[in-house]
């Protein structure tokens, strides 16, 4: 579900004072998404962007603010391609299926998806205002998919629903297969996951009568 950024131009091993800090950020999710997250510390990010251990600090005070912050920008590009697939001119229910396709991970170590399993495992013991960053992450998606499951409801295409409890249930649905697709548990592919969901919404959905 993570977008993959390229390297920053120019090559990233030129030595710099400065980076702008989006730069970093994207060579971050970059390092992720080739070497995988356990690659990814500060000491190689600093090799990589040829900047000191003293000039990342002063962006990253530590190894969880980095990841933290790294996550936000990800979900950040993440979030104008989920607006663009809902400004759509489509039936609600295929904006819903575009919402699904778009959180779900893409597949075993998904690195967008591989970052969240360890910032939120990295969060058990964060002050409050760390898990109202991460909060707010997931209240994007919450947002949008309540105001689908209202729209569909208010114009017939679904059947009324406590719009809230319901996607509350369709996430917690989808952050267990997310899981599971990411991690690779055998047997469980993309494809049956998505046909899951699908039969989630068309029992969840289906307008009285229909």
């Amino acid at each position: 579900m993570a977008a993959r950024p390229a390297r920053p131009a120019g090559g990233g091993r030129q030595r710099r004072t400065a980076l702008p800090r989006e730069q970093l950020l994207a060579t971050a999710m970059a390092m992720i998404a080739e070497h995988g997250l356990e690659r990814l510390t500060m000491a190689a990010l600093g090799r990589e962007v040829g900047m000191s251990s003293g000039h990342l600090v002063y962006y990253f005070p530590s190894k969880d603010e980095l990841l933290l912050q790294t996550l936000q920008w990800s979900e950040e590009q993440l979030g104008a391609e989920r607006r663009a697939a809902l400004a759509r001119r489509v039936p609600v229910r295929e904006r819903l299926d575009l919402l699904v396709d778009l959180y779900l991970p893409q597949g075993h170590r998904d690195p967008h998806w591989a970052l969240w399993l360890e910032v939120w495992n990295r969060s058990q013991s964060a002050d409050d205002a760390v898990r109202a960053r991460q909060l707010e992450l997931e209240l994007a998606w919450h947002r949008d998919l309540v105001a689908l499951l209202v729209e569909g409801a208010a114009g017939g295409e679904f059947r009324a629903v406590d719009a809230e409890r319901l996607a509350t249930r369709t996430r917690a649905l989808l952050d267990g297969f997310g899981t599971h697709l990411v991690v690779g548990l055998p047997g469980v592919r993309r494809a049956d996951v998505l046909g899951h969901v699908r039969d989630h919404f068309d029992a969840a959905l289906a307008p009285d009568g229909g």
